[in-house]
């Protein structure tokens, strides 16, 4: 390894598919109190990770990681040679290296969630030291324990925020493309395991770039956040809406059958047909596909996507199931 890469402001690690460490650079180590490479080189990544980080490693790195081929900013907590929590924001990205596939990833420490730490320690340590003093001392005591409460309420905000940024488009308030895409994997398998069928909706904004053109991109964001809004209220309280990228949405509907997803889709088709956003009107067409055996992640988003490319070519602002495609 080159001493550029060894001491990047970065951690470095390189895994096997299986999960065995290649490669690791200095920066690395040293976030993990390691002295040498040899000490992590050729044993498995999961030796430094607690029992519940393990489990998070199963359920989100392995599954995405395989299905996408990357993982992008998933936050992650190593354990150091010290057994403190290391937590991390983790990009990996797979591919092939002298006929062998690999995963190289690479490892940013949170910073200002530590900074908040220490300083919530800080304040924890000063307080305890300071109710063995004397009464003169007590004012004191109140002020340091308003600080600690307050460095806590702030870690804690700062946690709830960075989940939320993590799972929600910033635009509309829906879940984004990341937290969708994790969703329907789940919703797949348990429609599968249960005997269900899985409807899934694309939904795309009709001449939505005149929108921006004639009137601006304000305009085009105010849109966008009204139409988001008629979308969560219809698609009724046990979907899953999302933006997926542009004047795109997304819709999951668990243990709804093709018949009732197209009747959901029509209704809120008609729905903001009919509601004025502002001094506009905007139409939809939407594409739906629903489960079928065999079908997979990928399956689902291309047959609704297909479906999507129907309405838009039979004129917009109507609904088109995959399956009519089939019968076609």
């Amino acid at each position: 390894m080159d001493n550029q890469l060894d001491c990047a402001p970065g951690g470095y690690f390189s895994i096997s598919e299986s999960g065995f460490v290649q490669s690791v650079n200095r920066t690395f180590l040293n976030m993990l109190g390691i002295q040498s490479a040899d000490e992590l080189i050729g044993r498995h990544i999961e030796t430094v990770m607690s029992p519940t980080n393990k489990i998070f490693f199963h359920t989100y790195f392995y599954p995405h990681i395989q299905l996408y081929q990357r993982v992008d900013e998933m936050y992650f907590s190593f354990r150091a040679a010290d057994k403190q929590s290391v937590p991390v924001l983790v990009n990996g990205i797979k591919q092939e290296r002298c006929g062998e596939a690999v995963i190289d990833c690479v490892a940013l420490l949170m910073r200002k969630r530590l900074e908040y730490e220490k300083d919530t320690l800080r304040s924890k340590r000063q307080l305890e030291e300071l109710y063995q003093t004397t009464r003169e001392v007590n004012n004191r005591l109140e002020a340091l324990h308003k600080e600690y409460e307050n460095k806590q309420q702030e870690l804690l905000e700062m946690n709830r925020s960075l989940e939320t940024l993590a799972s929600t488009d910033p635009l509309t308030g829906l879940h984004n493309r990341r937290f969708f895409e994790d969703c329907l994997r789940g919703e797949l398998l348990a429609s599968i395991d249960n005997n269900q069928p899985l409807s899934l909706l694309i939904v795309d904004i009709d001449h939505f770039k005149n929108i921006n053109d004639t009137y601006g991109h304000p305009v085009g964001d105010f849109v966008l956040i009204e139409l988001a809004r008629l979308l969560r209220e219809t698609a009724g309280p046990l979907s899953i809406c999302a933006r997926f990228g542009g004047e795109e949405f997304v819709v999951l509907l668990p243990a709804i059958d093709s018949e009732g997803a197209c009747a959901t889709a029509e209704q809120i088709r008609s729905v903001i047909e009919n509601t004025p956003l502002g001094t506009h009107r905007v139409t939809i067409s939407v594409g739906v596909e629903t489960s079928r055996s065999g079908s997979t992640e990928q399956s689902l988003l291309e047959r609704a996507d297909l479906a999507l490319y129907a309405s838009k070519s039979n004129g917009r602002n109507r609904v088109s199931h995959a399956e009519e495609l089939d019968k076609a």
